[in-house]
C-alpha cells in the first residue's frame, strides 16, 4: 500500500464519521506518522508505507473518528511562527489569538526592553511568541495547572528562550509580583451553561477549566482585570481575548478599576475579540 492509498482509506473514514476537515486531518495524521512535512508528503504519494507506520496511522485516524482534535493527537500545534507541544492540559492555540500578538508588538519598539505577564499561560504560546520577537523583554507566565506549565517550561526551552522566561504554578488570586509594563491574558469566557453546547472536539476534550466563565462568562475576566491593576504600572497596558459579545460589559469592569483609553480589536471575522485598555 502506498501514501496514496491509505490517505485514501484514512479520508473514507473520517468523511463517514463526519469529521468536517477529512482530507486535510487524514494529510496531517499520514505527515506526522512517517515524521515528514505536509509538502513532503504530497510529493511521495507514490511511495510504500511499512507494517508499523500503516498501524500508527490507523491508530490516530480512530482517535481522530472520536473527535479527538488533531492537535493532541499530533502533540504539536503551530502558533505564530513557532511549533508549540500541546495536550489536554492546555488549550490548543487559535489563529484568532494571534490577534493579540500583533497588537502586542505594535506596542513594543524593537529595542524596548519591558517586563510582561502572561495571566493563564497554558502551553505559553502567547509569551513564548512576544519574547521571541522583542529580545530585551522579559516575561512571567502564571497558570493554575501545574501539567500546563510544565508544558509552558518545555516550549520555553527547546525555543531557548528560557533565559527570559518564568512559568510560575500560581492562581491569579494567590500571585503577588513586581509591577509590570504589559499584562496579557486569554481567560476562560464561555459561559458554563454552553460548554455543552460546544462542538464535541472541544467540549470532549480540551480542558474546562480554561474554557468556563462562570455563569454570566465574566468570573475570570472581572477577577483578572482586579487583580491587573493592582500589577501593571501607571501607564501600564492590559491586553484580553474575549467572546464576541462580551466588549461593553468588558469595558464597564475595565472603567470601574482605573483602566481607559480602551481600542477594541476585531478577529479574522470582523468580531469584536481583544480589548487593550491604559492604566491611569
Amino acid at each position: 500500500m502506498n501514501y496514496q492509498e491509505i490517505l485514501n482509506q484514512g479520508s473514507k473514514i473520517l468523511k463517514i464519521k463526519e469529521i468536517k476537515s477529512y482530507n486535510l486531518d487524514t494529510e496531517i495524521l499520514l505527515s506526522s506518522t512517517l515524521n515528514l512535512d505536509r509538502s513532503q508528503l504530497l510529493l511521495n504519494l507514490d511511495k510504500k508505507i511499512k507494517d508499523q507506520e500503516k498501524k500508527k496511522f490507523f491508530n490516530f485516524i480512530q482517535r481522530r473518528s472520536k473527535n479527538e482534535p488533531v492537535a493532541y493527537i499530533t502533540g504539536y500545534k503551530e502558533f505564530w511562527k513557532s511549533n508549540f507541544k500541546v495536550d489536554r492540559n492546555v488549550l490548543i492555540p487559535r489563529p484568532d489569538t494571534e490577534i493579540i500578538i500583533e497588537q502586542v508588538l505594535k506596542q513594543l519598539d524593537i529595542n524596548s526592553s519591558k517586563k510582561i505577564l502572561d495571566i493563564g499561560t497554558g502551553c505559553g504560546c502567547i509569551i513564548i511568541s512576544i519574547i521571541n520577537e522583542r529580545r530585551r523583554c522579559f516575561g512571567v507566565g502564571i497558570d493554575i495547572s501545574k501539567n500546563a506549565v510544565k508544558l509552558a517550561k518545555y516550549n520555553a526551552k527547546i525555543q531557548h528562550i528560557d533565559n527570559r522566561i518564568k512559568f510560575l504554578n500560581s492562581d491569579i488570586d494567590n500571585f503577588c509580583g513586581d509591577k509590570y509594563d504589559l499584562i496579557i491574558s486569554n481567560p476562560p469566557y464561555i459561559k458554563h451553561h454552553k460548554i455543552n453546547g460546544l462542538e464535541k472536539d472541544i467540549k470532549n476534550h480540551e480542558p474546562k477549566i480554561a474554557l468556563d466563565g462562570g455563569i454570566d462568562g465574566y468570573n475570570k475576566i472581572r477577577l483578572i482585570i482586579k487583580k491587573s491593576s493592582t500589577l501593571i504600572k501607571k501607564k501600564g497596558k492590559l491586553f484580553l481575548e474575549l467572546g464576541i459579545n462580551q466588549t461593553r460589559e468588558t469595558l464597564k469592569i475595565l472603567n470601574l478599576n482605573g483602566f481607559y483609553k480602551t481600542k477594541v480589536i476585531k478577529d479574522l471575522a470582523s468580531k469584536n475579540r481583544c480589548i487593550i485598555s491604559t492604566k491611569i
